[in-house]
């Protein structure tokens, strides 16, 4: 465990899909498809990851939601502590299993997020 955090495979592949590109706000469906994990495997590690402090969340503007007739979406970004902290959980997860970290665990050059 890191930080409280459990690295289990769901969520890494959730912190994979939030660490592409850090600054990005991604909404609920947009994260199931990109971690491809269901709905009610990616909220509650959503959940875990924003009380940890490594992920926020707002809701979407009422107004876009309504314009395009559909759900309002909540829109979730990895925080700066939580970029590095979760970089630096799943690096020692995939050496705990004696695997050659990812390159994509680093960060893009330059990443201050």
């Amino acid at each position: 465990m890191h930080g409280g955090l459990r690295m289990t495979m769901p969520t890494q592949a959730v912190l994979r899909a939030l660490l592409g590109d850090p600054r990005q706000e991604r909404y609920g469906l947009e994260l199931c498809e990109l971690a491809d994990l269901p709905s009610g495997t990616l909220y509650p590690i959503l959940a875990r990851l924003e009380r940890a402090g490594w992920v926020e969340s707002r809701w979407e503007d009422p107004t876009a939601h309504v314009a395009e007739g559909r759900p309002r979406r909540r829109y979730y970004r990895v925080t700066a502590d939580g970029a590095q902290q979760a970089r630096e959980a799943i690096a020692k997860a995939y050496r705990a299993r004696r695997q050659r970290v990812p390159g994509w665990v680093a960060g893009p050059v330059g990443d201050s997020s």
